[in-house]
């Protein structure tokens, strides 16, 4: 075997053509799902934070009242989990790392990223457009990575159909799951069903994009789906009663005290 410096191994291998996937993923030597392993870090030192840190879960969480108030709960919210049962993170945590990697090697991190935090937000606002419809209370408060879970679960089956590969399994978790947010009390189905509907329309445009015009759609993609996101936000708090108006314009210290008790 011959020997050869350095810098002619590192010219010879920057030359060499980058593997992707069939939707742009770049193929990784060691295939680490760094991105889902990071989400789920996140979570983790959220949950140990919400039991630790006074009022933790009452700054981070989200309900349409505060989202208005404190827009970044529209996102924080997903990283925290009810600590009244461990189930709540574990089942979240074991679903994100069953879909998770699976959508990272095929989507890329870039694009896997996208998808989670607008599946996340996604869910949020229908959140807020349910209490906008009347559906549900301007005050309750919403918590847990489903929404953006449900996204992944979307974005899973649509990449499995594209693929060609058998998705019923993965159709009949949604389904089953569904089920389970309308008639399980305490679920939010407005939160996974708004995560779910935005993560299979994110991930149907990435996959079918022509491979040309993959980069583009990767850029321009994110920019819509957020601005139409912004705008049903926008309407929705159009909608907001009087009483809810009103109390908007006190000071976020007074309103702080308030919520409080």
């Amino acid at each position: 075997m011959g020997v050869q410096c350095v810098d002619c191994v590192r010219e010879a291998t920057s030359a060499q053509r980058t593997g992707r996937t069939a939707y742009g993923g770049v193929l990784r030597p060691d295939g680490r799902p760094v991105a889902t392993i990071a989400f789920i870090a996140l979570c983790v030192v959220a949950h140990v934070a919400q039991y630790t840190v006074p009022d933790f879960t009452d700054r981070w969480f989200y309900s349409p009242f505060w989202g208005h108030v404190e827009p970044w709960r529209f996102l924080t919210s997903g990283f925290l989990h009810s600590e009244g049962s461990i189930l709540h993170i574990v089942l979240n945590m074991v679903a994100l790392w069953a879909v998770g990697p699976y959508l990272e090697l095929q989507l890329g991190r870039a694009r896997f990223v996208t998808l989670y935090l607008l599946s996340e937000l996604g869910g949020s606002v229908v959140v807020l457009l349910s209490a906008a419809l009347g559906w549900s209370t301007w005050y309750g408060g919403v918590v847990g990575a489903s929404g953006a879970v449900f996204g992944l679960f979307g974005a899973a089956f649509v990449v499995m159909w594209r693929s060609g590969h058998p998705a019923q399994g993965i159709l009949g978790i949604i389904a089953v799951n569904m089920v389970f947010s309308f008639v399980v009390p305490g679920i939010s189905w407005q939160g996974h069903l708004g995560g779910l509907v935005v993560g299979a329309l994110v991930a149907a445009a990435y996959a079918f994009a022509p491979r040309e015009r993959r980069r583009l759609v990767a850029v321009v993609l994110p920019v819509v789906v957020l601005a139409m996101l912004v705008a049903a936000t926008l309407w929705a708090y159009e909608q907001a009663p009087a009483e809810v108006v009103e109390l908007w314009k006190l000071p976020r210290d007074v309103l702080w005290t308030i919520s409080r008790g």
